[in-house]
């Protein structure tokens, strides 16, 4: 028995040894770490996502706004008001002697030159009148000469008192009457004449015929007698034109005599047509508030029309308000106007302003802005203090640009609206 060998299976399967022990022991630690992994991820997962759940609700609930800055207005700003178009001269023309129309020689459009035969009337009784007028002359005239004849053979009567004093004083004072009688018929003549001449009708000055109201044979009246004046012509000059706008109290100061101006009109979109300011009334309406200007335009390229409406556009200085905002940034609450600013907290602050000069598209900030404030653009009527809020980064952008380029000056509009 004692040289008889171990069996190696046996010992084996009855003392396991230390190494496989340690094994089953590890796998166990593995198996309990992957578990415990496996759970937190879960759970870490599951609060990711409610905390991003939370997040997007929150951002949600904010109110999207877009936003602009204040702008320095670095150049003139452009002033839009309305105006009305006229001729430079415009005159009807009416009649100056009675008769009937015989002939016109232009009709509306033509382009009439000053002293050019108009039209011609055809006046018999003033012919007339003419006529016996000369008559009276010639019979004034004898007998002016008979009495002055008779006064001078008188008066050398005298001299050697053949005669009376009396009866020369009145062969002298017969000659003067009819001296008298004499003047007063050539001064009838000519009258006469004169209105004989009135049977031509003659324009003015150069310019467009824009009306013709008679026709040959109409019964033609001196000025307004027998009822109200009908003019024949209406001549207009229109190489040169007056546009006069009502201008606000508020811009009054700043529109001065000799300063540029333009005008454009809808029917022609991104056209200007230069002009200056010609004069100013130099007060103001009571009624209206408004001071009357007068602008001139070159017009010898006929683009204009009189009698049209325009848009004027004035530049105005900028100096005394220096930052300016669109006009759909104000809140009108009761204690004043205010505009809603966004903070670095994303929460709505709103911000009292004084306001100035209002230039349409743009209103001029007194006081109230240092300049770097993110201004809401239409901002809602509720819109409290505190209240938070999300900018929408790309309108926001894309809004400031056209309020820039509005607040840059008349250069820039005009290239807004062309």
């Amino acid at each position: 028995m004692e040289g008889k060998p171990l069996d190696e299976s046996a010992v084996t399967r009855g003392a396991p040894p230390a190494a496989t022990t340690r094994r089953a022991r590890w796998i166990a630690v593995l198996a309990v770490i992957v578990v415990l992994a496996l759970a937190a991820q879960g759970i870490w997962s599951r609060r990711d996502a409610h905390a991003s759940l939370e997040r997007d609700a929150e951002h949600a609930a904010r109110l999207a706004v877009e936003v602009v800055h204040p702008e320095k207005s670095s150049a003139a700003l452009d002033l839009v008001l309305p105006g009305n178009v006229q001729a430079y001269l415009d005159t009807p023309i009416y009649a100056r002697t009675n008769g009937y129309l015989r002939k016109w020689y232009a009709d509306i459009g033509s382009h009439v030159k000053a002293g050019q035969l108009l039209a011609e009337i055809d006046t018999p009784e003033v012919d007339d009148q003419l006529r016996a007028a000369r008559a009276d002359v010639t019979n004034a005239e004898a007998n002016y000469a008979l009495a002055k004849t008779t006064a001078d053979r008188w008066t050398d009567m005298l001299k050697t008192k053949s005669v009376s004093k009396q009866e020369t004083d009145e062969k002298v004072g017969d000659m003067l009457a009819k001296k008298g009688t004499l003047d007063a018929a050539r001064f009838n003549v000519a009258r006469l004449e004169k209105t004989q001449s009135f049977q031509k009708v003659y324009a003015p000055f150069d310019g467009i015929v824009t009306a013709r109201n008679v026709d040959v044979g109409a019964l033609i009246d001196a000025g307004s007698a027998g009822g109200p004046a009908k003019e024949l012509f209406h001549v207009a000059q229109a190489d040169r034109l007056r546009v006069y706008v009502n201008v606000p109290q508020a811009y009054s100061q700043q529109i001065h005599s000799g300063e540029g101006a333009y005008l454009t009109l809808t029917e022609t979109p991104g056209k200007h047509y230069p002009g200056s300011v010609a004069r100013t009334s130099g007060a103001v309406d009571p009624t209206q508030r408004t001071m009357l200007v007068e602008v001139s335009v070159d017009n010898r390229n006929g683009d204009l029309l009189p009698g049209a409406y325009a848009q004027v556009h004035f530049a105005l200085s900028s100096q005394a308000t220096p930052y300016t905002l669109p006009g759909n940034t104000l809140l009108f609450r009761p204690d004043g106007v205010k505009v809603a600013t966004v903070d670095e907290q994303q929460r709505v602050r709103l911000v009292k302003v004084s306001l100035g000069t209002d230039y349409g598209t743009r209103v001029a900030i007194a006081s109230g802005l240092a300049g770097n404030e993110q201004v809401i653009l239409n901002p809602q009527d509720s819109i409290v203090d505190g209240a938070p809020v999300r900018i929408m980064q790309a309108k926001a952008e894309g809004a400031a640009q056209p309020a820039s380029g509005a607040a840059s000056g008349a250069a820039n509009a005009q290239a807004a609206a062309g």
